[in-house]
C-alpha cells in the first residue's frame, strides 16, 4: 500500500526519482497514465494489469468503457525504474499534468500519484473543507 506525501523534483531530464519507501514495490516496473483533476497515476504492472483485466471485460457496447480505455492506454508509458529510483515521465504526460520542476508524490493506496506542486495545493485548498462531509459517502457507516 502506498502512504504518504513526497515533494522531489523533475529533473532536467524529465526524471523523477521515486521516494525511497515507494521504490521496492515500483522496481519490477511500472505504469505511468492519465489520471483524474490533471494528475499522473503510476502503477505497479501487476495492479495496471488488473485494472486492464476490468476493462477488457466490459462489453464494447459501453460506451463509457470505451472512451475511457482509450484514454487510459493510448496515455500509458510503461518503464522499469533505473538503479537510482528514477523513472522517465514522457513530454505529453508532463503537459497533460501541466508539470514543472516542483512535484508532489502522494501514495493513493495501491497508486501513487504526481502532481505539480501549485496544482496539489490547490486541489487540497478546494478540497480539505469537504474532506469530513465526503467520508460518509465514500466509506458507509463512517469510520
Amino acid at each position: 500500500m502506498f502512504l504518504g506525501t513526497h515533494t522531489p523534483r523533475l529533473d532536467e531530464k524529465g526524471r523523477l526519482i521515486l521516494p525511497a519507501k515507494f521504490r521496492d514495490e515500483l522496481a519490477g516496473g511500472v505504469v505511468i497514465t492519465k489520471g483524474q483533476e490533471r494528475c499522473l497515476y503510476v502503477f505497479p504492472m501487476p495492479e495496471f494489469q488488473r485494472i486492464a483485466e476490468q476493462l477488457h471485460a466490459q462489453p464494447m457496447t459501453n460506451k463509457a468503457a470505451r472512451a475511457y480505455s482509450r484514454v487510459f492506454f493510448a496515455s500509458a508509458h510503461d518503464e522499469v525504474p533505473d538503479k537510482q529510483g528514477r523513472v522517465t515521465i514522457p513530454a505529453h504526460l508532463r503537459g497533460y499534468a501541466a508539470l514543472d520542476r516542483d512535484l508532489v508524490v502522494i501514495g493513493a493506496s495501491t497508486r501513487v500519484e504526481i502532481w505539480d506542486r501549485a496544482a496539489w495545493e490547490s486541489y487540497l485548498a478546494e478540497s480539505e473543507d469537504d474532506f469530513a462531509d465526503i467520508s460518509e459517502g465514500v466509506l458507509p457507516g463512517g469510520l
